[in-house]
């Protein structure tokens, strides 16, 4: 018997073989552990509970793990997408790459972490979208044209072809030609059983919610929200989406996670919150952030820890994508002013006078954004001091890099049993965190709250 200990304790039961002990190594691989192979054996033969019986061609070499506490899991994480705009093809370009080791994995706040689940461990399964310019092209074909004169596209992306999703609006206004399921359909109810029927194929485990911003409003009823399906009208493309999700896990049984990184309330609805707890599912949200948002927020904790009156706050970005496209249209710019702005009372304790929103659109700042902001306080003595910040930052990169992390914390709450929402992820990741009435904190103190919140759950997070 050799006994090895890598994170778990991994005994190995063996006939004679003429290979050598070199074949434990390659055995140790195959059940996730961190030593690399050393030598490749060729067939698995049978699975049985803890217990791995391996065909070595000279014997059959037996794996029973003892206890899997650290032990990474090999199954993948099956990942569909709503809306392969600019965010999600960093995603699914960014995720190939990691897993070719092409790039590094900055900007994924827990890479360095030994979570169960590795970057390596994510696929993409589906995608869709209702641009007619990507409905019916490969990823691969969307991410060249997207990002092909900056980034490398893997190959691995031809093998999925963008779907066509539920539009309702969600790109009115907006110059492109949009067509979603409801319109070939005829019915929002009868579009939403169609998208049902492509997840049921795909099998994912974890859905994202990256459309365009767009106006939306949360029911906090389930009847209501039926209702407004039911009619077709009243409803948002994000909510549509999240129905449609949740049916997924109620008709296959599975446990599905709805990660939400736009402004559109879901984790903040009590209807879809609901929902997913009836089906031991989770959904995650709201809004992404990635930016300035995380930065005033912790610059503003820092002011309250010292007891500093702040006497105005201005943040305002400027950028050349088709979300801020989007955002010169006031009801869309209304709804992250929203989420952006929500930070201020909850952290402070009191609203201090603010603008904090997006504010234009300028073509040749293209995806990297321009960010200002100005805080100014008083301070001891009655005397006054002022912050000033400009930043440039790549936007859809860095929400990109964040999903990353939510993919695989989706799958890691639903193994331990979470069903709801998770504020201590939403308030780490997200401008205006779900459930309804939780309230940002900053994000320095959210980072460590989540790290405890993830050894509560068992990970082993050093």
């Amino acid at each position: 018997m050799l006994v090895i200990n890598p994170l778990a304790e991994i005994f190995i039961y063996k006939q004679p073989v003429d290979r050598g002990v070199d074949s434990f190594s390659t055995v140790i691989h195959l059940v996730g552990s961190f030593v690399p192979p050393l030598l490749y054996i060729p067939a698995l033969t049978r699975l049985s509970g803890p217990l791995l019986i391996i065909d070595c061609g000279h014997a059959l070499v037996s794996v029973t793990l003892t206890h899997v506490t650290g032990v990474r899991n090999k199954m993948p994480i099956r990942v569909a997408i709503y809306g392969q705009g600019l965010v999600a093809t960093h995603f699914v370009v960014g995720v190939e790459r990691i897993k070719r080791g092409e790039v590094e994995p900055y900007g994924v706040p827990l890479a360095r972490f030994k979570l169960p689940y590795r970057i390596e461990d994510i696929e993409i399964v589906g995608s869709f979208d209702v641009d007619e310019a990507k409905v019916g092209k490969t990823l691969y074909e969307v991410a060249k044209e997207a990002v092909g004169d900056i980034l490398p596209v893997p190959e691995t992306l031809r093998n999925i072809v963008v779907k066509r999703g539920i539009h309702l609006g969600s790109l009115r206004d907006l110059p492109f030609k949009a067509k979603g399921l409801e319109d070939e359909t005829g019915s929002l109810k009868d579009a939403i059983e169609a998208l049902v029927a492509e997840l049921k194929k795909m099998s994912p485990d974890v859905v994202f919610n990256v459309i365009n911003t767009e106006p939306a409003k949360a029911f906090n009823d389930v009847e209501a929200l039926e209702k407004a399906i039911e009619a077709g009208e009243g409803v948002s493309a994000s909510h549509a989406y999240a129905y449609a999700t949740y049916l997924y896990a109620k008709d296959t049984g599975r446990k599905v996670t709805l990660v939400n990184v736009i402004p559109s309330p879901l984790a903040r609805d009590d209807a879809v919150v609901k929902l997913y707890e009836s089906v031991e599912s989770i959904v995650l949200g709201d809004d992404g952030a990635t930016g300035a948002t995380p930065l005033t927020a912790d610059l503003l904790e820092h002011l309250a820890e010292r007891n500093r009156y702040v006497l105005s706050i201005a943040q305002f970005n400027i950028g050349g994508n088709t979300d801020f496209l989007s955002l010169t249209i006031p009801e869309r710019n209304k709804m992250k002013e929203e989420t952006k702005s929500s930070i201020v009372k909850d952290i402070l304790g009191y609203d201090a006078p603010h603008y904090i929103k997006p504010t234009g659109y300028l073509e040749p700042l293209g995806d990297k954004k321009f960010v200002a902001m100005h805080i100014w306080w008083k301070t001891f003595n009655g005397l006054e001091d002022e912050l000033a910040v400009n930043m440039r930052i790549n936007d859809s990169p860095a929400l990109a890099g964040l999903m990353v992390d939510l993919a695989r914390l989706g799958k890691i709450l639903q193994d331990a049993g979470v069903k709801g929402t998770a504020y201590p992820v939403n308030a780490f990741f997200m401008k205006d965190p779900g459930p309804r009435g939780a309230k940002n904190i900053a994000r320095i103190r959210a980072y460590y709250n989540l790290l405890d919140y993830l050894r509560k759950l068992g990970l082993e997070i050093d």
